[in-house]
């Protein structure tokens, strides 16, 4: 490949529905390696197995990639996406989606009259055969492979038993067939891949695949070299469940006379128990976390080191996208397996949640507020920006998601009954604990309005409190939030405000 050739890659996703972490992640990779190498990145849409497509999933897939900012180049759109594009053309399966670029159809299944040409090329020259088998006699054949121990491969029945005159028989009287890959013997075929360097197939263990489905549409392998070659694709950047297929495209290459892309193929994403990461085991999709409370920010950082990292010792785990894109090399892409540990998400989530401003949370945060019972059914002074803005800054240090919002102090929505004994600090008499909350109740009321600040309020009672802070501070904090655990009394009074701290104050003393 000449060195002066812009970079150019794709993410080519199934619309078999909602954008997986995985893909996501190589989506991510395309983006970061593109923008580095000031190349393009363009999204393709493999549609050809109609049997696997899910309603929607088009849109839910450019719907992920538009949350995370991951601008791509040339590829279907959204109509209000496509402005200032010179080449715009609307997509014929999709209704609403419109394509940008001038390698299109950028839709698989609007292709097909270009992987017939070229699979029919193949055939005339030898490379490629027509398979009349039905289902059933394949399965026999592979049963019996199965018990003679034998690699379960297509036994080439048609290729070896068929008389050119009787295969054009066959397709005069319109027989349902297959065009299978013819795969050379005794061969050894190496590629050189990004993420692991020399890589060896024996050709004599690669199955003769399928390039033309019955139905006339393309499998993956035909369909996928045939794109990348003509939307001048420079690297092809792939999970590695697709290295066993990389035999099958080299040899398509070849076929054809064209030079292969440079390849890279990514590690899989595993569970904590060193399972592939799968549905069974959670949730996979980007938008079971956007649903979740994660941060577009969080979700890119994380993912970004599911299988990478910078290297040379450097032990910083927080990256805008721009630190991302600077630092990324696929070169540093690891091979062994990348854990998604959800903990590690959460932690970086709550990096990010921390250094938001109270009027950034509050936006983020509004809408899981507005699904929450409790905030639903909240007095209407209950749902104000400011209150709401002074809670998320108490919660902001200890939350991990936005959908954590005010779920372990739901006091700050709804009303309580005091219980005496929770008020109680350890062997305290009752005289003692109605003597603390008065205490607090006058430290509090000498407080005005216009000091009724978090330092302030620390201040004086703590002053109050001397060297007994729980015997004051424990039945205070109770008072104001019912709760065992909360966030420390100061915070919870500077919240409430000073008429609802001293409401609740009140109504404690009354159960004492």
């Amino acid at each position: 490949m000449d060195n002066n050739q812009k970079i150019r890659v794709r993410f080519a996703p199934s619309p078999t529905g909602f954008l997986h972490v995985g893909g996501f992640r190589t989506a991510l990779y395309d983006y970061l390696f593109a923008k580095k190498n000031q190349g393009d990145i363009l999204l393709r849409i493999e549609d050809t197995d109609k049997k696997r497509y899910v309603e929607g999933s088009v849109e839910k897939i450019i719907e992920a990639l538009n949350w995370a900012g991951i601008e791509y180049d040339e590829g279907p759109k959204f109509k209000e996406d496509t402005n200032g594009n010179a080449n715009v053309t609307e997509s014929k399966s999709f209704p609403g989606i419109f394509e940008v670029g001038d390698y299109g159809p950028y839709i698989q299944s609007e292709r097909l009259g270009i992987y017939k040409k070229y699979v029919m090329e193949l055939v005339e020259k030898g490379h490629a055969y027509y398979c009349f088998c039905e289902p059933k006699r394949l399965e026999e054949a592979r049963k019996q492979q199965m018990a003679e121990k034998k690699p379960a491969k297509y036994d080439r029945y048609c290729l070896l038993n068929l008389k050119p005159e009787e295969i054009n028989q066959k397709l005069k009287e319109n027989c349902s067939y297959t065009i299978r890959m013819k795969i050379p013997e005794g061969e050894t075929l190496e590629a050189e891949d990004i993420v692991r360097g020399k890589v060896k197939f024996k050709t004599d263990l690669v199955d003769d695949q399928v390039l033309l489905k019955s139905d006339g549409f393309p499998t993956y392998h035909l369909a996928n070299v045939v794109d990348d070659h003509f939307m001048g694709i420079t690297h092809v950047i792939r999970g590695e469940e697709w290295l066993s297929s990389l035999p099958k495209h080299l040899l398509l290459y070849k076929y054809f006379g064209w030079e292969p892309p440079k390849f890279a193929h990514l590690p899989l994403l595993l569970n904590t128990d060193k399972s592939k990461l799968s549905k069974r085991q959670g949730d996979v999709a980007v938008e079971d976390y956007v649903k979740k409370g994660y941060l577009k920010e969080a979700l890119i950082n994380f993912v970004a080191l599911l299988g990478w990292n910078p290297g040379g010792g450097e032990t910083q785990e927080i990256f805008s996208v721009s630190q991302l894109i600077k630092k990324f090399e696929l070169e540093k892409v690891h091979k062994a397996g990348a854990v998604f540990d959800l903990k590690k998400l959460d932690w970086i989530n709550s990096q990010y949640i921390k250094k938001m401003s109270g009027e950034e949370l509050y936006e983020k945060v509004l809408p899981f507020f507005e699904q929450k019972d409790f905030y639903i059914e909240a007095e209407e002074a209950r749902k104000s920006k400011e209150y709401i803005i002074k809670i998320l800054e108490i919660e902001k240090e200890r939350m991990e998601k936005l959908s954590d919002a005010g779920e372990g102090n739901r006091f700050f929505f709804q009303d309580f009954e005091p219980q005496k004994e929770m008020l109680r600090w350890k062997e305290m008499t009752d005289e003692e604990l109605k003597k603390s909350l008065e205490k607090s109740q006058a430290v509090l009321e000498n407080i005005s309005e216009g000091d009724w600040q978090k330092n302030k309020i620390e201040e004086k009672l703590i002053q109050a409190a001397g060297d007994k802070k729980g015997g004051l501070l424990w039945p205070l904090r109770v008072a104001l939030t019912g709760a065992e655990k909360s966030p420390s009394p100061f915070e919870v009074a500077w919240a409430l405000g000073k008429m609802e701290t001293l409401k609740r104050i009140k109504k404690a003393m009354d159960v004492t």
